[in-house]
């Protein structure tokens, strides 16, 4: 199939391709790393918006051009709008609050998201890796929580999903010491899922994401939801939710498919036309 490649003007600086139930997010300021610029976290969220309201995706990847993930904010260009500039911290807060919504939608929509990092991750590029639910790494993958080098307490989640990844012990060394973490230690750290020779990232990183494109999609969000679940909820209200989404899955003709392919030692063909509806069925009533 043909990638759909959405650019809306020269200074485009996020871009978002649709293929095969794949929607893949690229943050496009290469010469400088892919900071964030108040363009880049404007632009990446209606990205990530329309991605999560297409029902025909299944997985999100999020990645960055050239040899850098995203290495944070633009300081530079943070302080020279700062100069002059007459925004009450009300409105600056609100403002940056409505853009963090970008972490929210990788974490919280029904989209599988993966960060593929290809290089620099660091600060706020770092919170976003976190906030997917996968990580995959370059072997040249560097991260770095940067914030207090930057004099910043830090955004997007990442002191949150830090801590529930690797622990309240670890999240405070990386954010307090500040601490490059390679690819190989970010793997021995629980950090990342996989780590890939830097020379093949692109087509591993595209073979773990057509095989989750291919599994049941009303499955993936049903496991999804309880992950999710289990970060907030008790026990037993995990349980409560569990039971509904997995009798609809159950009962859905994913699992009919998936039933008929492993009997058929084939490969299962999901269909894409009732998975919206049937999503919401399976998201459960209390």
């Amino acid at each position: 199939m043909t990638a759909v490649v959405e650019r809306a003007a020269a200074e485009q600086v996020v871009r978002l391709e649709r293929r095969d139930g794949v929607g893949t997010v690229t943050l496009d300021r290469p010469d400088r790393l892919n900071a964030m610029s108040s363009e880049l976290l404007t632009q990446l969220l209606a990205a990530l918006e329309q991605a999560a309201s297409d029902e025909s995706l299944r997985v999100l990847v999020l990645t960055g051009a050239g040899r850098a993930f995203c290495v944070g904010g633009d300081l530079q260009g943070f302080a020279a709008a700062a100069e002059g500039d007459d925004v009450s911290p009300a409105s600056e807060a609100a403002r940056l609050r409505h853009l963090m919504r970008a972490s929210q939608l990788l974490r919280e929509s029904r989209l599988v998201s993966v960060a593929a990092v290809n290089g620099a991750c660091a600060g706020a590029g770092l919170s976003l890796a976190l906030a997917c639910d996968l990580r995959l790494a370059s072997s040249s993958a560097v991260f770095r929580t940067a914030f207090i080098a930057a004099g910043l307490s830090g955004d997007f989640g990442g002191t949150w999903s830090l801590s529930r990844l690797l622990g309240e012990a670890r999240a405070k060394e990386l954010y307090l010491l500040n601490e490059k973490v390679h690819a190989d230690e970010a793997l021995r750290l629980g950090l990342v899922s996989r780590v890939f020779p830097a020379d093949d990232f692109a087509v591993q990183v595209g073979a773990v994401v057509t095989e989750l494109a291919g599994r049941a999609p009303l499955a993936l969000r049903g496991i999804k939801g309880n992950l999710n679940d289990a970060a907030q909820v008790s026990f037993t209200e995990a349980c409560d939710r569990e039971v509904v989404r997995h009798v609809r899955c159950r009962r859905s003709p994913d699992a009919a498919e998936a039933a008929r392919a492993f009997l058929e030692r084939r490969a299962p063909v999901f269909g894409t036309s009732q998975v919206g509806d049937a999503a919401s069925r399976a998201e459960p009533r209390l």
